[in-house]
């Protein structure tokens, strides 16, 4: 056995209080480890996604400017949006390798319809839960240089969003102050432009 595996809670009892084609949000009993029985825990299934740090010829990154109704906000991030699934679903953990877009297309694809913007260098920073404690979906991180515009924005029916470029002075002090506020996209920066 390993060490780890006497801090695993097993879940034994789940009602699922919205489950829609866009999400399936849960109210949980868990067993601790020591037999107790706790409730209620609230979890979430939400599509995978990726976050593209993207620069350009000139060493400008790509960014956006769009709507987050969960602080009610327009903010500035990098491009992102999630995987397109064979199976109709927007969430789920069960046949993840089956049924979804391969990361690096969803970055691609992605970046062209949200920028215009295409890139032939492409980095895989990291993959990482979105958020381990309520959810169980993925975010893939990538880094897209030396991006050249080939169109114009082909954008979902729900997004509104204006492309912006920023220098990496620009960025820091954006992150520094507050004002770039997705975290998983800071992550990505910090990722992208460290050294080594």
């Amino acid at each position: 056995m390993k060490k780890d595996e006497s801090l695993a809670w097993e879940e034994v009892k789940t009602e699922h209080i919205v489950q829609n084609e866009w999400i399936d949000f849960r109210q949980s009993a868990f067993r601790f480890p020591d037999g107790n029985v706790f409730e209620p825990f609230y979890t979430y299934s939400r599509r995978d996604y990726v976050v593209i740090v993207a620069s350009d010829t000139e060493d400008n990154y790509l960014c956006v400017r769009q709507y987050r109704q969960g602080i009610r906000e327009v903010t500035t991030e990098f491009p992102a949006g999630g995987l397109e699934r064979s199976d109709g679903k927007e969430y789920g953990a069960e046949n993840r390798e089956n049924a979804v877009e391969d990361p690096l297309n969803a970055a691609k694809r992605e970046l062209l319809e949200e920028t215009g913007y295409k890139s032939d260098k492409w980095t895989h920073l990291l993959t990482i839960p979105s958020n381990a404690t309520i959810a169980d979906n993925y975010a893939y991180l990538y880094l897209a240089e030396n991006c050249r515009k080939i169109g114009d924005q082909n954008l979902d029916e729900t997004e509104y969003l204006n492309v912006e470029k920023h220098t990496a002075e620009e960025i820091e002090d954006m992150i520094r102050s507050g004002n770039f506020q997705q975290s998983v996209h800071i992550l990505a920066w910090m990722l992208a432009t460290r050294n080594g």
